[in-house]
C-alpha cells in the first residue's frame, strides 16, 4: 500500500532529523575511533617510529614479533599465566561474597557497599598500597604470617612469588563481578526453593540444581568481561615492578608499552596490539562457542 505524500513527508522529516540527532556521535566515533584504529592496523605494515619519515615493510613487524623477538613470547606467556589464574579465582571469590551479601540480614546493605567500595577508588593509590602490604620488611601480610610463625616470601622481589602476588592483588578490584552476581541471585524465583525444600532438597542439592544453573548466564558475562580485563592487565606491574624481577611480571600491555612509547616504535607497537586484539577475540568466540553446553537460560527447552 503506497503511503500519501504527507506521510512520506513526515517520514522523511523524522529519517533526517534521526541522522542530525546521531551525528555528533557518528562524528565523534569515526574520528576518535574508527580513524586511529585504522590508522594503527596501517601503521603495523611499516617501519614507522614515534618521530620521522615510514616506509611500508609488508610484514616485517610480525615476522620480527613471532621469530626474533623472545620478550613477545614471555610477555604473553605471562600474561596467559595471570589471565588464567586470576580469572577463575576472581569469579570464585566474587561468586562466594555475592552468596554472603544475598542473605536476609539486617544492615546487608552497608556491608554491600563496603565491600564494592575498593572498586571506585583510585587505582594507582590502591597499587601503592599493595605495595605496601606486599612489601617483605615490615608489609602487613607478612607480618599477619609471623603471627602464626609463618616465614612471608619475599613476595615482588622474588620471581616465584611477583606473579601470584600480583595475581592476589587483583582479588581487591571483585566488586564489579560480585554486584553482577548478586543482581543474578536476586533475580532467581525464591518460589524455586521452596519447591525444592518441600521435595526434600538439601542446601547443597538446591545450590547444584538450580542456583549453578540459572546463575550461568551471568557466569559468562563475567568470564568474558574477566578475560578482556586480565589481558590487559598493566597498571600493576608497570607501577609496582616495571616487569621485573627477572621478567616474571613483564606482561603483554608493558611489552607494547615500552616499544610503543619507551622506544619510539609506533609501528611495531601497533601490531602488538592488534595482535592482542585477535588473541582476545579468538578466546572470546572460544567461550562464546562452547557457552551453549553449559549456559543455561530460564524458559529454554532442556531446563
Amino acid at each position: 500500500m503506497a503511503r500519501s505524500p504527507r506521510k512520506r513527508r513526515y517520514f522523511r522529516r523524522e529519517s533526517i532529523e534521526f541522522h542530525l540527532y546521531i551525528l555528533p556521535w557518528l562524528l565523534g566515533f569515526m574520528i576518535f575511533m574508527l580513524g586511529p584504529l585504522i590508522y594503527s592496523l596501517i601503521l603495523t605494515f611499516t617501519d614507522a617510529q614515534m618521530y620521522g619519515e615510514w616506509n611500508f615493510i609488508g610484514l616485517g613487524n610480525y615476522k620480527e614479533m613471532f621469530a626474533n623477538d623472545p620478550l613477545f613470547w614471555k610477555s604473553l606467556a605471562n600474561t596467559a599465566y595471570y589471565a588464567f589464574v586470576s580469572v577463575p579465582l576472581g569469579l570464585l571469590v566474587a561468586f562466594f561474597l555475592a552468596v554472603l551479601l544475598n542473605m536476609k540480614l539486617r544492615g546487608m546493605a552497608f556491608f554491600r557497599t563496603i565491600f564494592y567500595l575498593p572498586s571506585v577508588t583510585s587505582g594507582v593509590a590502591v597499587i601503592l598500597l599493595w605495595g605496601w602490604i606486599l612489601n617483605p620488611s615490615f608489609g602487613l601480610l607478612n607480618y599477619v604470617l609471623s603471627i602464626f610463625s609463618i616465614q612471608g616470601p619475599a613476595w615482588l622481589s622474588d620471581p616465584r612469588w611477583a606473579m601470584p602476588a600480583i595475581i592476589l592483588m587483583n582479588l581487591w578490584n571483585v566488586g564489579p563481578g560480585m554486584i553482577i552476581f548478586l543482581a543474578g541471585l536476586q533475580d532467581i524465583p525464591e518460589s524455586l526453593y521452596e519447591s525444592a525444600s518441600i521435595d526434600g532438597a538439601g542446601w547443597w542439592t538446591r545450590t547444584m540444581r538450580i542456583t549453578v544453573p540459572l546463575m550461568t548466564p551471568t557466569l559468562f558475562f563475567n568470564l568474558i568481561m574477566g578475560l578482556i580485563g586480565a589481558f590487559q592487565v598493566f597498571t600493576q606491574a608497570y607501577v609496582l615492578t616495571g616487569g621485573g624481577p627477572m621478567d616474571a611480571t613483564y606482561v603483554y600491555l608493558l611489552h607494547l608499552y615500552n616499544n610503543a612509547f619507551r622506544y619510539g616504535r609506533m609501528a611495531y607497537g601497533s601490531a602488538l596490539a592488534w595482535v592482542l586484539f585477535g588473541i582476545i577475540l579468538v578466546l572470546s568466540l572460544i567461550v562464546m562457542g562452547t557457552s551453549r553446553r553449559w549456559v543455561f537460560y530460564a524458559g529454554e527447552g532442556g531446563y
